[in-house]
């Protein structure tokens, strides 16, 4: 009685599957797939099973439940685990008929509701996945079957608990660090591929749409099509993978994600225009420096083509040599993607099409271009998104240039952000005076002459010396008392407004680039947004409000907008604070600089600009000797740290192999700060990611650390941290604490 009862199980569970899956299986087959099923319940959604096959091939089955985008996952997996897709079955069983009602009060605890009609014992009744794929295996001499099997299972379990726990987006990242580094292991692509062909059949199935996908084969490129197709809201039914040489043909049954066939023309468009696409740009995920996120980065950037009222839009992402530069691009930063993502498809897309004929603009030619796109706005609030698209625009552009150009490197991308950054806020000041000045009338002296404003940068900003989230280090300096000529507003009060208008001018994320940072500014925090330029006389003077620190600050104090007369005035007061002669502090100096690396970075951890041999101690040591020597030698006043290097070893301060030394480790931790900033969005952690780690893995790769593996480019890049950090540290040591 028991064998009738499981035959008709096993013929009940193949029913459920579907006639393809039922007609290619044996009772035996079906007998296996159903004990796996018997073990499914909400705390283990999944089981594998793992056997040889001829030609050094395994046949790896998944057992599951179904979750929306469980075909990509389990794709991912295989890839992750160096396992190539060479044929394959895929099928989703329909539910069963719902359960009878809740038992009556009366029944007894004992007895149970009874299941479904055709249930199994132990199968779930909802949608179970059987899902048969014969791998090649990267190693055929590798790990056997049983401990590819534990290894697999283990995967599964753990991504597909987090679906069911509604944590989808963290299943994703943790398979795309898997992802990556295999991908990454590949070597460079060749030739570009054959066109792909897909077409789409609704007549060929009553529920399903059909989709058949035919061209040569690229490693993870299933999973590429399965991501797409779910990021697209699309819902895979079954699939019958296979591959004849390196050709393959993939058919599926797809609908969209309430169930329904996809029957819009547009739609399945830009559907096959997403497949063709992504099938080429998976073949050239060895070249990202993470190739994970440039596989995700590129997905989303289909979709905001497909949304572009341009019809071109597609073609442009596919133009000759475009792919490869969007891998090498979308793969170097998640905060940079989302930075370009602020842009409407009409802005961004000009841009990828045409980077390389573009060229960089010079200060005078962006507030050319300004003046003219802010001429055409109609309203405050018009001049605002002018403003900050062209801004984006010019950020693209720089960016695509640094990455991607060898011709564009620190120096250039710098001057080019700070040309940027200076027209922005030039442009971002004068419309909030209009604007407030359209209320008020502009702020006059009790004489009658105008009042007028200038802004001063600093830091990086004020050196020339930004780059990839660099604040905008601002102070806002007006001339005098006085009122505005139409309220009688006083000018203090004016001005104010007009820095705090500016602040929500300027679009930026908290901590990101072009974040305007006004606390560099007299009295910090605790003083005014602008300050009359007599109080600022009073503050940067020897026994003013000025803290020692703020002597070197100020020396890379210069006007970037507004009154150039009023600018000079500031800067005089600049100049006889910095250059006097009051004896600098070496001792207080050095002081404050131990502090920092008490303070700022953390036990057992390495800061990119605050640690001994760092970023900060070729700054320091640029403006150590410009505050010790500056005032006999004007040669020296300059608020760039390369060019004072320059300056010092003309001077003679510096010998040639000294200069040298310093400017290659300025050059470098540049390079890596910008790199860890471009990776997590913003300039406050500057810490290195610990020896061995994933994250230090990618970092090389972004600097350009190229390697047969991973662990080696990292190697190399360690190696090169301490040669720099030996070579700044030791020049430090010996010339301002010996």
């Amino acid at each position: 009685m028991r064998g009738t009862e499981e035959k008709e199980a096993i013929r009940e569970f193949a029913v459920r599957l579907g006639p393809a899956y039922a007609g290619r299986h044996s009772p035996a087959a079906v007998g296996l797939h159903l004990a796996l099923a018997r073990g499914l319940e909400a705390s283990r959604p999944a089981r594998v099973k793992v056997i040889e096959a001829p030609a050094g091939r395994l046949d790896v089955t998944f057992v599951a439940l179904d979750f929306f985008a469980e075909f990509a996952l389990l794709c991912g997996i295989l890839s992750a685990a160096g396992l190539d897709i060479e044929s394959g079955h895929v099928c989703t069983s329909q539910p069963l008929a719902a359960s009878t009602p809740a038992p009556s009060p009366q029944r007894t605890r004992r007895s149970r509701p009874r299941r479904p009609a055709g249930a199994p014992d132990g199968v779930p009744a909802g949608r179970v996945v059987v899902d048969e794929f014969r791998v090649a295996p990267q190693k055929p001499a590798g790990a056997r079957c049983a401990e590819v099997e534990a290894r697999l299972e283990a995967d599964v379990l753990e991504l597909l608990t987090l679906f069911a726990r509604g944590r989808a987006e963290e299943a994703r990242r943790r398979l795309d660090r898997r992802l990556a580094e295999r991908f990454s292991r590949a070597g460079p692509p060749a030739g570009a591929l054959e066109p792909l062909e897909i077409e789409f059949d609704n007549e060929a199935d009553p529920r399903w749409t059909r989709m058949e996908v035919r061209g040569r084969d690229t490693p993870a490129f299933l999973y590429a099509l399965a991501t797409a197709l779910a990021a697209r809201e699309v819902y895979v039914q079954q699939v019958e993978i296979a591959s004849a040489g390196e050709e393959v043909q993939d058919v599926f049954l797809i609908a969209s994600r309430d169930g329904r066939k996809i029957e819009d023309r547009a739609r399945l468009a830009r559907l096959r225009a997403a497949v063709a696409l992504l099938k080429q740009f998976a073949h050239l995920l060895p070249l990202a420096p993470d190739p994970a996120l440039a596989l995700r980065s590129f997905s989303q950037l289909l979709d905001l083509a497909g949304t572009a009222a341009r019809p071109d839009a597609l073609t442009l992402l596919a133009s000759p040599g475009g792919l490869r530069e969007l891998a090498r691009l979308l793969g170097s930063s998640t905060f940079l993607w989302e930075d370009f993502l602020r842009l409407q498809a009409e802005h961004l897309l000009p841009v990828l099409g045409s980077w390389r004929q573009r060229p960089l603009r010079s200060r005078d030619e962006l507030l050319a271009e300004l003046g003219a796109r802010l001429g055409h706005a109609s309203s405050f609030e018009a001049k605002r998104r002018a403003l900050n698209e062209l801004k984006d625009e010019e950020m693209l552009l720089a960016d695509m240039k640094h990455l991607l150009d060898p011709g564009v490197g620190l120096v250039v991308f710098s001057q080019a952000i700070t040309d940027l950054a200076e027209a922005v806020v030039e442009k971002a000041v004068a419309s909030c005076v209009d604007e407030l000045a359209a209320v008020h009338g502009l702020p006059q002296d009790p004489a009658g002459r105008p009042c007028p404003l200038v802004v001063m940068g600093l830091g990086k900003l004020g050196g020339r010396e930004m780059g990839y989230a660099s604040d905008v280090e601002l102070v806002f300096v007006y001339d005098g008392p006085g009122r505005t000529a139409r309220t009688g507003r006083e000018a203090g009060l004016f001005f104010e407004e007009v820095v705090r208008e500016v602040t929500g001018f300027i679009a930026a994320r908290q901590e990101g680039i072009f974040h305007v940072d006004l606390r560099l500014r007299p009295h910090g925090g605790k003083g005014p947004l602008a300050v009359p330029l007599a109080s600022l006389r009073e503050y940067y003077r020897h026994g003013g409000g000025a803290a020692p620190f703020e002597r070197q600050a100020l020396i890379k104090l210069r006007r970037v907008a507004g009154d150039a007369a009023l600018g000079r005035a500031v800067e005089a007061v600049r100049d006889a604070f910095v250059w006097s002669d009051l004896p600098w502090d070496r001792r207080q100096a050095l002081h404050l600089r131990e502090r920092q690396v008490r303070e700022l970075v953390p036990a057992g951890r390495f800061s990119v600009k605050h640690s001994p041999g760092a970023l900060v101690e070729v700054e320091y040591a640029v403006q150590y000797l410009q505050l010790e020597h500056g005032r006999s030698l004007p040669a020296l006043r300059t608020p760039s740290t390369l060019d004072g290097l320059d300056r010092l070893r003309q001077a003679g301060l510096l010998q040639p192999a000294e200069a040298e030394a310093l400017r290659a480790g300025y050059l470098f931790w540049r390079a890596v700060a910008d790199a860890l900033r471009m990776v997590r969005g913003h300039a406050r952690d500057l810490l290195l990611p610990l020896a061995g780690s994933e994250e230090t893995r990618l970092l090389a790769r972004r600097l350009g650390y190229a390697a047969a593996d991973w662990s080696s480019a990292a190697r190399a890049f360690l190696d090169d941290v301490e040669r720099h950090r030996r070579a700044v540290a030791s020049f430090f040591g010996e010339r301002f604490r010996a």
